[in-house]
């Protein structure tokens, strides 16, 4: 049998997995989500990394219907460490086309 990280039972319906997912993957090897709002210290760094690696894989690796899917995996799990992909430069491209 596979292990639960890969079945519905280790995936949490909010994204990412639950801790049965977790406990399962390489012998209990990860962490739980950052979901703080303002993390500091490894947290923080923790996060940075995490939203920098899934927002390239979202830009890049997904199709446009799961990239506007909000139940897609991908974006359940950016939703749930509070990653904030592309939001500022959209607001900073708007903001130019204002002034023009």
């Amino acid at each position: 049998m596979s292990e639960a990280w890969t079945r519905k039972e280790g995936k949490s319906k909010s994204g990412g997995l639950n801790a049965k997912g977790r406990a399962s993957y390489k012998k209990g090897t990860l962490k739980a989500p950052v979901t703080k709002k303002n993390p500091t210290g490894k947290a923080k760094a923790r996060r940075k990394s995490f939203c920098a690696r899934m927002c390239g894989m979202k830009k890049r690796l997904t199709g446009a219907k799961a990239r506007n899917d909000p139940k897609s995996r991908i974006n359940l799990a950016l939703k749930k460490w509070r990653c904030n992909c592309g939001s500022v430069n959209k607001a900073k491209a708007v903001s130019k086309a204002k002034k023009l």
